[in-house]
């Protein structure tokens, strides 16, 4: 285990090394910060000048790695367009960013588990057939659309949850949270299940397939033969065997939704890293669009890591050494 852990992290360390070298490229190219950050009176000496003070006029290789330099020290610059430390305006978002995804995937895990089980147990009941036609709906609508038509519907039309912003929010330190306070609870509402609609789905199928392939294995009927009750071959015995998939895709789709809250942040107007990221574009503002895509990036890689680790505790079969099964 600790050597599957050293080697996990410095995988994690180049593939940051290479996100680090990407959104520096990428990001300087999309727009000229200076252009963004004066008036049309500014001189072109004031322009040149402005320039030079935020080092855009030094050679690539000299940015990048003062940029990296600054990255590892935790130090991701000063915004371009609100004149502000990065880190003070994610620290400022990131809770918010945080709970919705938390939010969202408890949703997908909750409700994707016990509708995939059923679908797998029971395939021809109508009550599968139903879930199933929900499914393909939440897995074919784009996120966005399904954001536009809960606010007509709830938001506009019966007016039973609010249709923009994080509600009211409650401060623990550094952090905040809208769950402790109702206009918070009822705001999460819509993007929670907006941005976890898509991750149900997948779920939902996931463990839907893996039952019904479990179930026709020869160590569950084996288990029937034996006389053991349908809840204990079926929630003891072929369940159990499914987790391997499910938290691999559980892991990977947390990080996904952390990556594309940006959609449903924007449709929800939600004060997160992602509606900042979107209003960083518009005014080319370097820092933070780098640093988000390394946030993001950070987020996956951890995600990655925990998920390789619970791999092993859940499957022994991973901890056999493979020098041993090679001799045998």
């Amino acid at each position: 285990m600790p050597a599957l852990i050293i080697r996990r992290i410095i995988q994690s360390v180049l593939v940051m090394l290479t996100v680090a070298v990407v959104a520096f490229t990428l990001f300087r190219y999309v727009g000229d910060p200076v252009s963004q950050m004066v008036g049309q009176e500014t001189t072109i000496a004031e322009r040149e000048q402005l320039r030079e003070d935020l080092g855009l006029n030094d050679p690539i290789i000299v940015q990048f790695v003062r940029f990296a330099l600054n990255t590892v020290q935790g130090k991701f610059g000063i915004s371009f367009r609100l004149g502000r430390p990065v880190n003070e305006l994610f620290a400022e978002r990131l809770p918010a960013t945080l709970e919705l995804s938390l939010v969202a995937a408890l949703f997908s895990l909750v409700v994707g588990i016990p509708m995939g089980v059923y679908t797998g147990l029971y395939p021809d009941r109508v009550l599968s057939k139903v879930f199933q036609t929900i499914s393909l709906i939440g897995i074919s609508l784009p996120t966005f659309l399904i954001g536009i038509l809960l606010i007509l519907f709830f938001g506009v039309l019966l007016s039973w949850l609010p249709t923009f912003g994080r509600g009211d929010v409650i401060q623990l330190g550094w952090w905040s949270t809208g769950l402790l306070t109702a206009s918070g609870l009822k705001a999460v509402v819509m993007p929670a299940f907006t941005l976890g609609m898509f991750q149900l789905t997948l779920i939902m199928r996931l463990v839907r397939s893996e039952m019904m392939e479990v179930l026709r294995t020869d160590y569950i009927k084996f288990a029937r033969a034996r006389g053991l009750t349908n809840r204990t071959v079926h929630f003891g015995h072929a369940l159990k065997n499914t987790l391997v998939p499910v938290i691999t895709i559980t892991g990977l789709q947390l990080g996904s939704i952390i990556a594309f809250a940006i959609i449903t942040e924007t449709v929800f107007q939600w004060p997160g890293m992602g509606l900042l990221f979107l209003q960083s574009i518009q005014f080319a503002d370097v820092p933070v669009m780098s640093t988000y895509l390394i946030l993001i990036a950070f987020f996956f890689v951890v995600i990655n890591l925990i998920v390789d680790i619970l791999y092993h505790v859940v499957d022994p079969r991973l901890r056999f050494d493979k020098s041993v099964v090679l001799g045998h």
